[in-house]
């Protein structure tokens, strides 16, 4: 692909930070994802460039698309943890109580 050009890779970091914004992450999480060391914007229009030549703007976004549903996947497991773990619902303390109430009756 041709190289991209200084407006259109402005454009998307603009829109990327946008994007990350309203996700609620932060470039250090980008570049987590996109293996980076640095999270620094001239290393992520690094990879964007990487992106774009290898495929053009759909190249990019099918990343970022990638990106988007792994983070997505992760808020999902994490609240399938927390509704794993049960708290005691009233049913237990009653029962509780009244085998309590039982034994000490006796």
């Amino acid at each position: 692909m041709n190289k991209i050009s200084q407006k259109e890779e402005q454009e998307l970091i603009s829109f990327i930070k946008d994007w990350l914004k309203s996700h609620g992450y932060t470039q250090k999480d980008l570049a987590n994802e996109l293996n980076i060391k640095s999270s620094r914007t001239s290393e992520i229009a690094k990879k964007v460039k990487e992106f774009y030549k290898k495929g053009g703007v759909f190249n990019i976004v099918k990343n970022l698309i990638k990106i988007e549903q792994n983070w997505l996947k992760n808020i999902l497991t994490k609240s399938q943890e927390t509704n794993e773990t049960h708290p005691y619902n009233q049913l237990d303390i009653d029962s509780l109580v009244n085998q309590i109430k039982k034994d000490s009756s006796k």
